[in-house]
């Protein structure tokens, strides 16, 4: 008999398999821009890509651009931090408008529909939990996530 594992491990292992552990972290970082940052940097920043383990920042005046460059390894270091591992090797930062995301945007990928293809692969990773109230809750997390991603792939092939 196999030795169970962990929820932990088995999320984990779930999230990858459908590559979806990074744009959750992605996520995660730009809701918790404020937390992570603090209000006054948060003021006057907003990051809007990753690419290459690179984040993106638009940086509202040419003060702080220059004064956040001072901050860059310990502004790096927070960042990985709170992700729980190191996914960014450095920020670049640009001068560039902030603007305040409207609230009725943030939900809008809940609409999405999932092909046939994603909804076998969530089934078949799921089909090894036993537990039904854990296979329903990671379920709805891996629903929500392959259409917050599919929304987000969807949007960047429209531009």
């Amino acid at each position: 008999m196999k030795k169970p594992q962990p929820i932990h491990t088995i999320l984990c292992d779930t999230l990858k398999a459908l590559n979806l552990d990074f744009p959750l972290k992605t996520s995660l970082l730009l809701r918790s821009w404020k937390e992570i940052v603090g209000e006054p940097i948060a003021l006057q920043t907003q990051p809007y890509a990753i690419r290459n383990r690179i984040l993106f920042i638009y940086v509202s005046h040419s003060v702080w651009l220059q004064q956040l460059q001072f901050f860059k390894p310990a502004l790096l270091e927070k960042i990985n931090q709170f992700l729980g591992e190191p996914l960014l090797q450095d920020i670049r930062f640009k001068l560039g408008g902030i603007q305040e995301r409207p609230s009725s945007r943030i939900r809008e990928w809940e609409g999405e529909k999932l092909d046939r293809r994603t909804q076998e692969e969530i089934e078949r990773l799921l089909k090894k939990i036993n537990d039904e109230g854990v296979k329903r809750g990671l379920m709805e997390v891996l629903i929500k996530s392959a259409k917050l991603e599919k929304s987000r792939t969807g949007k960047r092939q429209k531009i």
